[in-house]
């Protein structure tokens, strides 16, 4: 039983990345599992997966990081996990417009 719990765990760590931002870091945040958030006027199918960039406002914890998000996300919580967000890099084509 530990071989085969070792040799899934290889497996499964080969694909994981520690994943660490700083404050004034700009990330994408990942929108697609909330259902209930119509982002643009567009059906779910067709609604980006990433929207942003957002500065890190705060380090909560190792996983955790709160973001300074625009007054029309104040639906949201501004705390999220570091799984849900992608780090930024500067490319103009990647930023989306929310008008």
């Amino acid at each position: 039983m530990k071989v085969e719990q070792d040799r899934q765990a290889c497996y499964a760590n080969k694909r994981r990345r520690p994943l660490e931002f700083q404050v004034g870091d700009l990330v994408f945040l990942k929108v697609s599992p909330f259902r209930s958030v119509m982002i643009f006027g567009l059906k779910v199918k067709l609604a980006p997966r990433y929207v942003g960039p957002y500065e890190i406002v705060e380090k909560i914890g190792p996983l955790a990081y709160r973001l300074l998000l625009p007054p029309d996300m104040s639906s949201l919580h501004d705390v999220f996990n570091v799984s849900m967000l992608r780090k930024y890099e500067p490319d103009p084509s990647h930023v989306l417009r929310t008008d």
